[in-house]
């Protein structure tokens, strides 16, 4: 049997790192809003003949890979180097041998949720293969889960979202566990607006999130009362989106990207300035970083004439341009 299977990478345009439990409790009403673009994770599964017991992990967009003589074996062994996978194959328990292989079109330390994406894609795999039955909710926080054994930092789910379900959403933080909100807009104006570029990897991949969660929940005030008006700017910008009022959109946007250089001085680098500035220049409403920061994409709100000229200013300051759209349908998998 193969099985093969693809999912969106996403753009967050507010209210990113309040998804990591607990933080959002201390902050009622918290919403993270973003969107998958058609920027993918995919995965090949191939099943052996039943006499070979053996496990193939591969990496091909990291050029890197293991084999382990059966399941147990991979379950034995003390370290890996393909993680992500080993722990997601974990939690699907798969009789007998196979070979996964997995991509990813984004770059490395993009910050737009590629190890997610490869997560989600992972569990669809798996979950056809082994006849698990699980929902894409399920997948979400398998995904969640075993990103956080293998980086050892908290992590969140609004990454697992847009790879699961595509479009544009909502992610409602409240007690007792975040759902989603399809947000009521046009996605294909959404598309004329939004704009990705790739700056460059992050030193340490979500290294800032993991500090900025510690600086709440010891009690910094600045870094609290950033995260609260984080919190309330995500809120107003979900209602700017909706109307739609892009202008105001824009100005919300420039101000969560202040408050969240707030939190962490790191979280930029002088090509992410270089970058926002430039593209506000030449017809950006605003631009963020996207993800834990550091380094990585951007993700910036534009006027549809203004593309070109916006293009051109992104390329002059060091920036890549990532060709993209709105992925309207999430994860796909297939067997043959």
């Amino acid at each position: 049997m193969i099985i093969e299977s693809k999912a969106p990478t996403r753009v967050d345009f507010a209210g990113s790192t309040l998804d990591i439990w607990p933080l959002y409790l201390f902050h009622p009403g918290s919403v993270t809003l973003n969107a998958a673009i058609s920027l993918y994770a995919s995965c090949t599964f191939e099943s052996h003949p039943t006499d070979d017991h053996r496990i193939k992990l591969i990496s091909r967009d990291i050029k890197r890979e293991e084999s382990f003589a059966s399941f147990a074996a991979m379950v034995k062994a003390k370290r890996y180097r393909l993680p992500l996978l080993a722990e997601i194959v974990k939690f699907f328990h798969p009789q007998g041998g196979f070979t996964l292989t997995t991509d990813s079109e984004a770059p490395a330390g993009a910050g737009i949720g590629g190890s997610s994406a490869m997560a989600v894609a992972i569990c669809a795999a798996l979950d056809r293969f082994t006849g698990a039955g699980k929902s894409k909710v399920d997948w979400i926080h398998i995904s969640r889960d075993a990103e956080a054994i293998v980086i050892n930092v908290p992590t969140g789910t609004q990454d697992h979202y847009p790879p699961a379900f595509g479009g544009a959403a909502a992610i409602e933080l409240p007690p007792g566990g975040e759902h989603r909100v399809e947000l009521r807009m046009n996605l294909d104006e959404l598309e004329r607006r939004v704009m990705v570029c790739y700056t460059g990897k992050p030193r340490q991949h979500g290294i800032n999130n993991w500090e900025v969660f510690k600086a709440q929940i010891s009690g910094k005030r600045d870094v609290q009362k950033s995260l609260e008006r984080i919190s309330e700017v995500a809120q107003e910008m979900r209602v700017a989106f909706e109307k739609p009022d892009w202008s105001e959109a824009g100005r919300l946007m420039r101000e969560e990207w202040s408050f969240r250089k707030r939190n962490l001085p790191t979280i930029s680098t002088k090509t992410i300035d270089r970058v926002i500035e430039s593209a506000r220049r030449n017809g950006a409403l605003a631009g963020k970083v996207c993800g834990a920061g550091g380094g990585g994409c951007v993700v910036l709100l534009i006027e549809p004439d203004a593309r070109e000229r916006v293009e051109k200013a992104i390329t002059e300051a060091g920036g890549e341009v990532l060709p993209m759209t709105i992925d309207r349908q999430g994860v796909q998998v297939v067997s043959r």
